[in-house]
């Protein structure tokens, strides 16, 4: 079930509205990674570009790079994936979100039905 009241990539990442937003990975790109095993995430106070590479997400079956889904400054990471990278696995909506997000500009972004149309 992909959420009604979040914006997607075509990168399959996920924020929700307003600034700071949460971001984070889809369940589509959660499932397709595999197990997670470990998180590399942007410092706070990183200046991001939408498109950008900003972290990496280590599986058992492949390293994926984090794309920033806008513009802006990371303003605070979720340090608790450093023990448990799992729960980008478990619950890629909640609490296995990425970081948070000072939106600066526009970003390109799908609403759910457009990422459901994106990935079916």
């Amino acid at each position: 079930m992909i959420p009604e009241n979040l914006r997607y990539s075509r990168d399959h990442e996920w924020l929700t509205e307003g600034s700071p937003a949460t971001v984070g990975v889809t369940a589509f790109a959660a499932d397709a990674l595999g197990d997670v095993v470990f998180v590399e995430l942007p410092e706070p106070g990183t200046l991001v570009k939408a498109g950008d590479p900003c972290g990496e997400i280590e599986s058992t079956k492949s390293v994926s790079e984090v794309y920033a889904p806008a513009d802006g400054e990371i303003v605070e990471v979720n340090v608790t994936l450093s023990d448990e990278p799992g729960l980008i696995n478990t619950d890629p909506y909640g609490a296995g979100w990425l970081f948070k997000l000072r939106v600066t500009g526009d970003a390109d972004l799908l609403d759910a039905a457009g990422y459901t149309a994106l990935v079916s």
